[in-house]
């Protein structure tokens, strides 16, 4: 090949001899030859291959050996997948109509090492695009290759140094507690997150050692190896007493630093360790030991990316000590202002519960009570301030002590929250309070609420159903003293035995990017899906809504659920409250009555009491001011009869009178005295209850 590329060159130019002292006699072969360059000429027309001494030295190939007339036997040298890489790539340009080629491949050399050869070639076609010839050069490029693997390398390696820097950063940037900063270290992706197979985390208290995180397999899980005294015989304290890393390369390494060690050589479970001291603003917080499986070199960037992320995890636990103290002493000023525990309740259970928001300081201007009244009655009270900070809790107190002493004195709701208004007003603040407060009387049931700009309560029924009565209220606190109305109309209230009253603030139902109304109508449904006990249903509710919302906002819940009466099996008892701005109430009263005798073996009575139940609710509610309490009960033996009662807020005691032909009321005494063994009107506190007995007996006069 080389012959017929010199008389190729002496038939177009004629040769002349190099300049002396300017190629020092060395000619054009020659010099690609010192540089492991040789060429080739195959002519695919006489099949065979012309390869010069140098292109043969960078196959390994002796020149007296190499047989032209066989061009395969080169490729023949070559392993399978680089025959089959080199094949493909003169296939592809040939038969695609390229006029060259480039590839690498890979050449075993006879002492048994294997090069990297590249192979450059012109593609020579006839007019018709037929290929007759190919030249080209093939050259040693292991170098080359060696120092593009290097490259790629080391980018490879600032890729991963760089991905880690940005996880750990993105991940400390969210830690706001210590407890925060653990679990982005030692929690799920910790490690994977941090480049390493093993983590531990030692913070210094009083001139010990905690180790609050070990994740993997490191050296501080073995016992006597973690928390404990400050010993420098061990790396982690060593390192943190010292202030200087120590980057361990083998576990023989570490023994030989560490003697104390040897004892536990043969159960370690990683090839090279990282211990790195934690320093913020010349304090010394602990310290980080990374572990890893894979035996690391630490050099100048492996050790700049450890030490990176220790001045990341040390800044980020000094942030996040911080803002655990003040989280300290703000919850403690949060507990303070709160009451210290709830006292029991004759005639039924309470439940409180406050939440503080996940976010920030975690307090606010929430709170909860409740206040012991004369005559057994009890004042129940959630209320919220503006803002989440110290000083909406500041304000919380004071209006929850005034409101406390408001209250006690005997007030009716209204002129509580009218004077909790001025008092709020009166404060050097620029904060509202949004608040309801409720009088109960457990023995009788009976409710008076009065609202400030909050959220009227829940009831949930014997049945289970949950309604929100319409409860009338008025302007937050102090906002409605600025605007000089300080106008907060009370709403009269029944709560039968067994049902459940509810006081939320806005935290429970608000879902951010969401309608409210919607958060309230999904706390409905929890109300009604949870159990009846007090306790339980505030831990359902905390549990399903808290945690669903996202916690963003502080919460206080109190329920109260007032005894129920169950009766006796023999002598079954039901009471529901018909509320007068419920239209479907009387419908499904009159359902609850032919259900319960029903299930009480009376079926018989069922159309009677049915009919007398609808006279006596439809007078209640057209005639009075407010709802009603349906009480169903059946008297024990010795005759069973069916006890059917109805109690209202209404003084007027109804009449009975003879209706004309054409009237359209006046008829309900007439058909229960018709129906019923013994009917009566009884006197009941602020109002009356009008009743009748039905069953088999014989009919007695009226009394």
């Amino acid at each position: 090949m080389s012959e017929y590329a010199e008389s190729a060159e002496g038939a177009s130019k004629p040769s002349r001899p190099s300049p002396p002292g300017r190629h020092g006699g060395i000619g054009t072969v020659q010099r690609l030859a010192m540089n492991r360059t040789g060429s080739f000429d195959w002519d695919l027309e006489t099949r065979t291959m012309n390869v010069d001494a140098a292109g043969l030295a960078v196959f390994g190939v002796d020149p007296g050996t190499f047989d032209a007339s066989r061009p395969g036997s080169l490729v023949e040298l070559l392993d399978p997948e680089e025959r089959e890489r080199l094949n493909l790539a003169v296939d592809e340009a040939v038969t695609s109509g390229a006029h060259s080629y480039s590839v690498h491949f890979q050449v075993p050399m006879p002492d048994g090492e294997r090069q990297w050869t590249h192979a450059q070639a012109r593609i020579l076609r006839h007019p018709d695009g037929t290929v007759h010839r190919i030249v080209g050069v093939v050259r040693d490029a292991t170098a080359e290759v060696a120092h593009s693997a290097f490259v790629l390398d080391l980018e490879k390696s600032r890729e991963r140094q760089t991905s880690i820097v940005e996880r750990t950063t993105s991940a400390m940037s969210r830690a706001v507690s210590v407890d925060d900063v653990t679990a982005a270290l030692a929690g799920p992706g910790g490690t994977a997150r941090l480049g390493c197979e093993g983590v531990t985390l030692g913070l210094t208290e009083n001139a010990s050692l905690n180790v609050v995180a070990v994740s993997g397999r490191t050296l501080e899980a073995f016992d006597g190896l973690g928390s404990g005294g400050l010993d420098r015989k061990l790396p982690l304290v060593d390192t943190i007493l010292s202030g200087r890393p120590r980057f361990i390369t083998s576990p023989a390494d570490l023994v030989r630093r560490y003697p104390a060690l040897r004892a536990h050589e043969e159960q370690l479970g990683f090839s090279s360790a990282a211990y790195l001291p934690l320093v913020a603003q010349a304090r010394s917080l602990g310290g980080l030991a990374m572990f890893y499986t894979r035996r690391m070199v630490f050099d100048a960037d492996e050790r700049i990316l450890c030490l990176g992320l220790a001045a990341i995890v040390a800044q980020s636990l000094q942030r996040a000590t911080l803002f655990d103290e003040e989280r300290e002493f703000a919850t403690g000023l949060q507990s303070a202002m709160l009451p210290r525990r709830i006292q029991d309740v004759e005639g039924g259970e309470i439940a409180v519960r406050y939440h503080a928001a996940r976010d920030g300081r975690q307090v606010g201007g929430d709170w909860y009570d409740m206040i012991a009244l004369p005559n057994g009655r009890y004042g129940l009270v959630v209320g919220d301030v503006q803002g989440h900070d110290t000083h909406a809790a500041a304000i919380m107190g004071q209006l929850r002590i005034a409101l406390r002493a408001y209250a006690a004195e005997g007030h009716p709701p209204g002129t509580v929250l009218a004077r909790a208004s001025r008092f709020l007003a009166e404060l050097d603040t620029d904060r509202f309070a949004t608040c309801t407060y409720a009088q109960v009387d457990l023995g009788s049931g009976a409710l008076r609420v009065a609202r400030a700009g909050h959220f009227g309560p829940l009831i949930r029924h014997t049945d289970g159903r949950v309604g929100a009565p319409q409860v009338r209220g008025g302007l937050p606190l102090g906002i409605s003293t600025y605007f000089g109305n300080e106008e907060f109309p009370e709403t009269r209230l029944d709560l039968v035995p067994g049902e459940t009253f509810v006081l939320f603030t806005d935290g429970l139902v608000e879902e951010p990017g969401a309608d409210i109304d919607k958060g309230v109508e999904v706390l409905t449904q929890e109300v009604r899906a949870g159990p009846p006990e007090a306790e339980a249903l505030a831990d359902h509710l905390s549990h399903r809504l808290w945690e669903r919302w996202g916690s963003d906002d502080d919460v206080a819940l109190l329920v109260l659920r007032r005894s129920p009466d169950v009766g006796s099996p023999r002598a079954p008892r039901l009471h529901q409250y018909i509320h007068q701005a419920d239209p479907q109430g009387l419908s499904d009263a009159r359902s609850i009555v032919r259900q319960a005798l029903a299930d009480w073996d009376m079926a018989d009575f069922a159309d009677d009491a049915e009919l007398v139940t609808g006279e006596l609710l439809v007078n209640v509610l057209l005639h009075t001011e407010g709802g009603a309490v349906l009480t169903v009960e059946v008297l024990p033996e010795p005759v069973r009869r069916i006890r059917l009662s109805v109690q209202d807020r209404s003084s007027a005691w109804p009449r009975r009178r003879t209706p004309g032909e054409t009237s359209t009321s006046g008829r309900g005494l007439l058909l229960m005295d018709a129906v019923s063994l013994r009917w009566g009107i009884e006197p009941r506190g602020e109002g009356k209850a009008v009743w009748c007995e039905l069953g088999p007996a014989a009919r007695p006069t009226a009394v």
